[in-house]
């Protein structure tokens, strides 16, 4: 079957999508917005752009009315944020952190996480986050003009990079430490515990 994204309704789209691009990695973005409140909220539209300098992005998608999320807000507001990633614990309090809440919400508060100071951005990380990414805003590219569905990709240079010491060994990341969990279609997540491996040509 071949499907002309065009004639489908964006709910479908997104559906197909969500149900064939897996699994996908979370980016846990903290912001904070120009009245000083802190915001945290999960995408997983998320990876990596470069490593020189290291760049990373992700795309949140804009409201079913329209309007953009709060966490785009304060990023192009700021200039800054913090990925922060999810490991297995953390799921539950990740998950807390999706709901649509008012912007004067503080998330760390509503998931009881410790809001912990950057060093090189005026955003707080996620204490309980066993990895960070501390970065400024390189651009932002706005797709779709439909009032639903459209969203943007956000990309930013890490400043500085968080890692908790049990992680790192030797320059390199213990997955089975950090217990990564990605996103599937629906509710479901899955976990980085079932790994082959195949040598590269």
């Amino acid at each position: 079957m071949l499907i002309d994204p065009a004639s489908l309704p964006w709910r479908d789209a997104y559906k197909l999508m969500i149900g064939s691009i897996l699994p996908r990695p979370i980016a846990w973005v903290s912001t904070v917005s120009k009245e000083g409140v802190f915001n945290l909220a999960p995408f997983s539209f998320f990876t990596v752009v470069a490593a020189e300098p290291m760049t990373i992005c992700f795309s949140p998608m804009r409201h079913t009315n329209g309007s953009k999320k709060d966490t785009l807000i304060n990023i192009e507001e700021t200039g800054e944020f913090v990925v922060n990633i999810v490991s297995e614990p953390l799921a539950e309090a990740m998950n807390q952190t999706s709901a649509a809440l008012a912007p004067e919400v503080d998330e760390f508060q509503v998931a009881g996480l410790t809001p912990v100071p950057s060093e090189s951005v005026q955003v707080p990380r996620v204490g309980e986050s066993l990895v960070a990414y501390e970065c400024r805003l390189l651009r932002v590219v706005h797709v779709g003009e439909a009032k639903a569905g459209a969203g943007a990709l956000v990309l930013g240079t890490v400043q500085r990079m968080y890692v908790a010491d049990e992680v790192l060994d030797q320059g390199r990341i213990r997955t089975d430490v950090l217990q990564p969990i990605g996103r599937m279609a629906g509710n479901d997540y899955t976990r980085c515990t079932d790994r082959f491996a195949i040598e590269r040509p």
